[in-house]
């Protein structure tokens, strides 16, 4: 069963190896722009939706709800409508512990006087007033830090995937940069509200629900960033 499974893993290997070795001498090629919802790896989102209500009345009114103009509303709010999206990542963290514990006993335990037998049960050299006598001491120090910190800021336009039955907008996005040999990618999935798109259409990446973000890249520079195929099998089969 073993052996399956590792000849599995280097068969999976080798289509990955045989992909690079086919792009020998050629940047990476662009991704042709396709419809979002054509990837076999694209779902529907399904979420918790509120009860149906009855949309308000507005007889002789030229207002319309959820309008910003009385012309028309520029912001996304159709399937296929595009939105941009603006990613600004700053976070930082970080964490320090320190534990400190010592401790330390000492026992000692004679029979100076057993009825006068004491000395017929002992050893002559052996003295009744210190049969017994022990000590320990332990000590315990402990120093844990961790420091992280993570700075993206990217803008990118996503396309209306979904409209959900409460109005909420399932939109996603994807983005490729080649300089060079080297190949950026970028992409964002999540669901919004209209009501938080700005008036010239864009959000921010905070007000994304179920946010999936993922900033890459592949070519010479990220294929030389990875250990070698045979340093990745070893790191999986060696239990040390």
């Amino acid at each position: 069963m073993r052996g399956l499974c590792l000849l599995a893993a280097l068969l999976l290997a080798g289509c990955g190896q045989l992909e690079r070795l086919s792009r020998v001498g050629r940047a990476p090629e662009l991704s042709a722009v396709q419809d979002p919802t054509a990837d076999p790896a694209w779902r529907p989102v399904s979420m918790p939706m509120p009860g149906l209500q009855d949309p308000p009345a507005a007889a002789n009114s030229l207002w319309r709800p959820g309008s910003r103009t009385f012309l028309r509303d520029q912001r996304a709010a159709q399937v296929g409508d595009l939105i941009t999206i603006l990613v600004s990542i700053d976070d930082q963290a970080q964490l320090q512990n320190r534990t400190q514990r010592a401790r330390s006993g000492s026992d000692t335990m004679g029979m100076p006087q057993l009825f006068g037998m004491q000395t017929r049960w002992l050893p002559r050299a052996a003295s009744p007033d210190t049969l017994v006598s022990a000590s320990g001491n332990q000590t315990t120090d402990g120093d844990g830090s961790v420091k992280r910190t993570e700075s993206v800021t990217l803008r990118l336009a996503a396309t209306v995937t979904q409209v959900l039955p409460n109005g909420n907008l399932v939109v996603a996005g994807k983005q490729e940069v080649r300089v060079s040999a080297e190949m950026r990618e970028l992409s964002v999935q999540g669901v919004i509200r209209p009501q938080d798109i700005a008036s010239d259409n864009t959000i921010r990446h905070d007000r994304l629900a179920e946010a999936r973000i993922a900033y890459g890249g592949r070519g010479t520079l990220s294929d030389l960033q990875q250990p070698r195929l045979g340093s990745q099998l070893l790191d999986i089969l060696l239990p040390f």
